[in-house]
């Protein structure tokens, strides 16, 4: 099994093969509008535009798994993306990420690139265990996605390199995603 075994629904509902993206250093999203890591988006777009000729491709995909921060439907998606964000990189449709009804593309990415823990000296990633302790402890189980703006690299032969949680940001992925193009 590969990444390219497997197909999306884009924002706008067609089925598209990750097979479409073969030779291409991938960028795998789990989003959502209305989180803290929302801005995310800016930068995840100045990655798009810097790189995309030299072949990156972005794939957003929303959740609403985590304390409901994607509420929208498809489309208003995707105006907040555009509109706040300028985004132009492919959205997919809203999909659960994570637990029983995950998608097998996040179930696969999950298991090729386990959990490896917060950066809890980020200010941010030491809040974000808390909450999960307090309020979501199932989520800190297991190697599944923990929260919004997980990001996956994938290489040119479609395979996983790394995992990036959300306290990430995306501009600190250049130089990874460099060595790859």
């Amino acid at each position: 099994m590969s990444i390219y075994d497997f197909t999306l629904k884009a924002i706008d509902g067609r089925e598209v093969s990750l097979a479409e993206f073969r030779g291409k250093v991938l960028l795998i999203v789990n989003t959502a509008s209305k989180c803290g890591f929302t801005p995310q988006y800016e930068d995840l777009q100045k990655l798009y535009t810097v790189y995309a000729d030299r072949g990156l491709e972005i794939l957003g995909v929303p959740s609403n798994q985590f304390a409901e921060q994607e509420p929208g439907s498809n489309s208003e998606i995707q105006s907040f993306c555009r509109l706040n964000y300028g985004v132009s990189f492919p959205m997919f449709e809203k999909t659960d990420v994570r637990g029983e009804q995950a998608h097998p593309l996040f179930r696969y990415l999950t298991e090729k690139a386990p959990f490896q823990g917060f950066d809890l000296q980020h200010p941010i990633g030491g809040k974000l265990q808390q909450v999960l302790e307090e309020r979501f402890p199932g989520y800190l189980q297991g190697n599944s996605i923990k929260w919004n703006f997980t990001k996956f690299l994938i290489n040119r032969q479609g395979e996983v390199v790394q995992r990036y949680e959300p306290t990430t940001a995306p501009l600190d992925m250049k130089e990874a995603i460099e060595k790859l193009l």
